[in-house]
């Protein structure tokens, strides 16, 4: 995937969209009004839901940064570029905390993108050609989840007592000899023309098209899934009543309808 500058990021690829004044104008951002970096899909979308129509009944003015990767936008909360981001789950934010020692607090979860196996040359996990080359997220978290959604369909096994934490060294038998390769999650829709398969998570299936609960030949379960994505704040921002009021309507049954309207299981509430 190319890589931007933050400075890039943030002064040609921020939207704006639809501030819940009408007629506000981005250059002329208020201290009410709250920036949030996402990811387009699905979190762009639900908070531009959030702002076109919650956000004015609320007096939330909401201004929306959308990042093409998941580096960028905790770089940009830590520096104070943003107010708040929504792009990530709990195992991915613990491991970058754990590496960069950022000061993040998670909030309540909001959605659910299950991982999706996806091909262009088989049609179902049965079909998957002994020697075939598997392509899987290459941050820990989401191989850990990659490997273990293999190993449930039959296509590895995992040493005992991995769990999420399983990396290609935890895999125990691999009976079809599969080449497990590791790319940047936003490459793996476009490795399907080199893979045999690929796992995919959900965001990016979908902003390339794919269907995740149609298209995909596995998919995640979202019961007792701990990849819930979540909205972060600095720690010490949590009671900020821009995110109070922001997590109120994440959280309303408005936005669960429109999750489950406009996604049709491809992306699901968490709560």
């Amino acid at each position: 995937m190319r890589r931007r500058s933050l400075a890039a990021v943030l002064a040609s690829a921020a939207l704006v969209l639809g501030l819940a004044a009408c007629g506000s104008d981005s250059s002329s951002a208020s201290s009410d009004t709250l920036k949030v970096g996402v990811s387009p899909v699905p979190h762009g979308e639900i908070l531009k839901y959030v702002a076109d129509n919650l956000a004015s009944a609320e007096g939330l003015k909401l201004e929306i940064v959308e990042f093409d990767d998941y580096v960028q936008p905790n770089i940009a909360l830590q520096e104070k570029q943003l107010d708040a981001n929504y792009f990530q789950h709990i195992p991915y934010l613990d491991e970058e905390v754990a590496s960069k020692g950022y000061k993040f607090t998670a909030l309540k979860p909001v959605h659910i993108e299950p991982l999706g196996v996806y091909s262009k040359k088989v049609k179902s996990i049965a079909e998957v050609p002994a020697g075939g080359v598997v392509g899987i997220p290459n941050d820990p978290s989401n191989s850990g989840r990659a490997l273990n959604l293999l190993a449930k369909n039959g296509l590895i096994t995992l040493k005992d007592g991995v769990g999420v934490k399983a990396t290609v060294s935890d895999i125990a038998t691999n009976p079809k000899n599969l080449e497990i390769k590791a790319l940047d999650a936003a490459q793996l829709p476009r490795s399907l023309e080199d893979t045999a398969i690929s796992v995919i998570n959900g965001n990016y299936a979908i902003e390339t098209g794919l269907k995740p609960a149609t298209d995909s030949l596995a998919l995640e379960s979202g019961d007792d899934n701990p990849y819930a994505n979540l909205v972060v704040v600095r720690t010490g921002d949590e009671g900020d009543a821009r995110v109070t009021k922001l997590e109120k309507l994440l959280h309303s049954e408005q936005v669960k309808k429109f999750i489950t309207d406009k996604y049709q299981g491809s992306v699901l509430a968490a709560f």
